[in-house]
């Protein structure tokens, strides 16, 4: 068997017991992962846990609402967690290096390469990438600027975008559930779901509790499995508990829930739909949205009105004169250029600001349309 590009993903419930960093789980996430290394196959870690080690190690009681604290117990917790792989690899002569990733390190194009050109030195000299959120400067006063929207908010999405950006071969994602099913798992009635063929606008209707320690639920994990299968790459959720689990997902036994990888996107529009950080949003008119829908650029004459500030390369929203989002885009103007030619015909563009501007103020090959528009 050819050698794979793995991401696995790890939840706090998997690491944890009664909320402090639990060993024996940790170590046989570990030994999987050394057996895996020794067979060929290469491993990014995508780890959770760090909030928990934090509010273990600082002993004090959790407040779930508290940024500033839940920042502070991530800041704590990673020397932690680091330092506790670090001692487990050892004995397999396996190093690891720590990444900590925000959404603005994916949504800047050249920190997102930049950062798949580290990833793959690390593997290429035989490291262990192990990433996490950087929760400490994921700052949240970025979510509330106006017109920007993040891409992910919890380790299930990081680790498909990751997998998207290194185009990874697999991702696994560990949990507390064996997998997808039917109904809620305490149910009686409830079916483990085997393998998903294609995700369905029902299925994404699918619900689950969070978990105390942990951000995602069952709904983060079937939005990761959507993205990565978009990107061309399947994913397994199975439960860590399971004897061998790892093991037995690359060795192709029937375990927990696969999702069949579908025709992958272009690389460029990956990132929009799924990596980048939307800066700001812009409003068209029925005619412009007609236009992009039907595979056209967008031109500055359909342009109702722009909100945000963002710069000439920066993606952004695409909303039709309902404040519906229907697409995502990666503009060849700035906000402020924009606000100056938005309804002006492409002469008058030209007049405002010289010959050499674009036509389009977003191509049709950079442009996303989403799902519900498609």
């Amino acid at each position: 068997m050819p050698h794979r590009l793995i991401v696995v993903k790890v939840g706090t419930n998997a690491l944890t017991k009664e909320g402090k960093l639990d060993e024996n789980k940790m170590k046989k996430l570990v030994d999987q992962i050394a057996n895996a290394n020794k067979n060929g196959d290469k491993i990014i870690l995508v780890t959770s846990g760090a909030v928990a080690a934090g509010i273990a190690e600082l002993a004090i009681p959790p407040k779930p609402n508290d940024v500033v604290f839940q920042q502070a117990a991530a800041a704590t917790g990673q020397s932690v967690l680091m330092a506790k792989y670090r001692e487990l690899f050892k004995p397999y002569d396996l190093k690891v290096a720590q990444i900590l990733l925000t959404a603005e390190d994916l949504s800047n194009r050249a920190s997102y390469v930049h950062t798949c050109n580290v990833l793959a030195m690390l593997l290429k000299t035989g490291v262990i990438p192990i990433i996490n959120e950087n929760d400490v400067t994921s700052v949240a006063e970025l979510r509330r600027r106006e017109g920007y929207k993040i891409n992910f908010s919890d380790n299930d999405i990081l680790s498909v975008l990751v997998a998207g950006a290194i185009a990874a071969d697999l991702v696994i994602i560990l949990s507390d559930v064996n997998g997808l099913y039917t109904a809620d798992p305490s149910n009686s009635d409830a079916k483990l779901i085997k393998k998903v063929e294609q995700i369905t606008p029902e299925l994404k209707k699918a619900l689950n509790g969070k978990s105390k320690l942990g951000r995602g639920g069952i709904q983060s994990k079937i939005k990761a499995a959507e993205i990565a299968t978009s990107c061309g790459i399947p994913l397994v959720i199975a439960n860590s508990a399971s004897e061998n689990i790892i093991v037995n997902i690359l060795s192709g036994k029937d375990v927990g829930t696969y999702f069949k990888a579908q025709t992958p996107m272009k690389a460029i529009k990956r990132w929009i739909a799924y990596a980048a950080a939307v800066k700001g949003s812009i409003l068209v008119n029925s005619g412009a949205k007609k236009a992009i829908l039907e595979g056209s650029s967008l031109l500055p004459v359909g342009i109702i009105q722009v909100v945000g500030t963002f710069h000439k390369g920066d993606v952004v929203s695409l909303e039709d004169e309902n404040h519906k989002e229907f697409a995502r885009g990666n503009t060849n103007f700035s906000s402020a250029e924009l606000n100056l030619i938005k309804g002006l015909q492409v002469s008058e563009i030209q007049r405002k600001l010289g010959t050499d501007k674009s036509k389009e103020a977003i191509e049709h090959r950079n442009i996303h349309l989403l799902e519900e528009e498609k």
